[in-house]
């Protein structure tokens, strides 16, 4: 098996891996593939690859300046157990685009162990956070 490169160059990229993907997980069942390049083309990407293959993924909505959102991190079933994801993220939070950043946050349903390696923790004040969340906006007919 070839080793698995990274790139943080948006043209490397494959949408429509990507959206392939996103489609089959929990927080993005059935999103459109133009919601996926949108939410791309407004973050900062990284991609895995074995050869021209995309096998992983993450991205950060940011304002590259005080704040940033982890979002879509995955990697596909036969590239896992390896430190992929780990690399991936060593990567994307070296990014010269977000050094300096005051907050970052993500939200996760299984993968606690891997973001604490980072020094993500549980909201150390969740009072005065709010959010509003549409879990179901994917699935809703587009007017």
């Amino acid at each position: 098996m070839n080793k698995v490169s990274l790139s943080l160059d948006p043209s490397r990229l494959d949408i429509d891996a990507i959206h392939a993907f996103l489609t089959t997980t929990y927080w993005s069942a059935g999103i459109s593939r133009d919601v996926v390049a949108r939410a791309i083309a407004g973050s900062v990407c990284i991609g895995a690859f074995h050869g021209d293959a995309q096998v992983g993924f993450a991205r950060l909505v940011t304002d590259k300046a005080t704040f940033a959102y982890l979002a879509d991190v995955y990697v596909l079933e036969p590239y896992r157990g390896g430190g992929l994801a780990r690399r991936m993220l060593d990567a994307l939070f070296d990014h010269a685009q977000v050094q300096g950043l005051r907050r970052m946050m993500l939200a996760t349903r299984d993968a606690h162990e891997l973001y604490a390696k980072y020094g993500f923790t549980p909201l150390g004040a969740p009072d005065r956070f709010m959010e509003f969340h549409r879990p179901d906006v994917y699935r809703a007919p587009v007017a």
